[in-house]
């Protein structure tokens, strides 16, 4: 196990502490009068703003419409009547926790929720109505969850999730990384994190350190939605997480205004295999209350991969996925 000293993670902590929490300081550093960009405060209340300073510099100055932006900005759209069935829980997780953060919706599979917290507040988020107060298991807590996945058998591989489990200190998840891998039937690790695109100081030497030493092979998946999110520090802290886990892959989530054009989605894919990272999903955004203005429907998501698969090689057009309640597993569109 990996013993972090305290000043291992104080870069990017300091980054994070540092974040931009108020919309009015984020349209300052961007040239945007907040006079242009109504709705903000409101919006905010419901679901306060946190942004890394490093990932609004990536942020096109005096434009409203960044595609960077637009993923963090409070709108009012986000509190005006939402369409049927945009609801707090459109995945329906409720019905699938087995007990406090452990969530088993697919066979084979279980996910725990490991932090309640995120380096940046994705507007579109489909856990922004989470209970985490209830549900996250941080701080110790894991002997519920870890027993109730060695008691079933079925369960061969473990999603650490969140918020986003990069939150955690590399102790705590070294620590838990190390009790899953003595579960005989626990086969995999997969993580789910945006740190390293938002927050790349996240990926440090005692990061790769216990992903390296662990005996279960880990898959991480990156979360990119734009290629603008791909600047040369995300580039470099991909490269290094390659050493560290088995399979680097990346899911996105199509989002109107942000990424729902050829031109978007190819850069992504393209950038994406630079940094030594391969598109795995598409998302079509899930139908969270607050959310609508960012919807896609599927008809548009398959015009967009038919055009991929024109553009790029089969091994960078990421697969159009849905995710339904009470479904087997992820459905693929195209």
């Amino acid at each position: 196990m990996i013993n972090a000293a305290p000043a291992a993670d104080a870069g990017w902590r300091r980054e994070l502490a540092s974040a931009i929490r108020n919309p009015a300081e984020l349209a300052r550093i961007l040239d945007l009068d907040p006079a242009t960009l109504p709705g903000m405060r409101g919006a905010d209340r419901a679901f306060r703003l946190l942004v890394p300073r490093g990932f609004a510099a990536r942020m096109r100055r005096g434009d409203p419409g960044d595609p960077l932006l637009r993923q963090v900005l409070p709108v009012p759209e986000e509190l005006a009547p939402q369409p049927a069935g945009h609801v707090t829980d459109p995945l329906s997780e409720a019905v699938a926790t087995r007990a406090p953060g452990l969530l088993v919706k697919y066979r084979g599979r279980a996910l725990l929720v490991t932090s309640g917290a995120c380096a940046v507040h994705c507007r579109y988020c489909f856990r922004r109505h989470f209970p985490y107060a209830s549900q996250n298991p941080r701080r110790g807590r894991w002997d519920e969850a870890v027993s109730a996945i060695a008691a079933d058998a079925g369960l061969e591989e473990v999603i650490l999730s969140g918020g986003d489990p990069l939150m955690l200190g590399d102790d705590d998840l070294a620590a838990l990384a190390e009790r899953l891998a003595s579960i005989p039937h626990v086969r995999s690790l997969r993580i789910h994190t945006r740190l390293p695109i938002v927050l790349p100081e996240r990926v440090d030497e005692t990061l790769l350190g216990w992903l390296k030493e662990s005996r279960l092979p880990v898959t991480m998946v990156l979360h990119a939605n734009h290629p603008n999110e791909l600047a040369p520090d995300v580039a470099d802290a991909c490269r290094r997480l390659n050493t560290g886990v088995r399979f680097l892959l990346n899911q996105a989530v199509l989002l109107a205004g942000v990424n729902d054009t050829v031109a978007s989605l190819a850069g992504l894919s393209r950038g994406l295999f630079e940094a030594g990272v391969l598109p795995y999903y598409l998302h079509l955004p899930d139908a969270v209350a607050g959310t609508a203005h960012f919807h896609v429907d599927a008809p548009r998501g398959h015009q967009l991969i038919e055009a991929l698969r024109g553009l790029l090689p089969g091994y960078l057009v990421p697969r159009l996925a849905r995710e339904e309640p009470g479904a087997p597993g992820k459905r693929v569109l195209a």
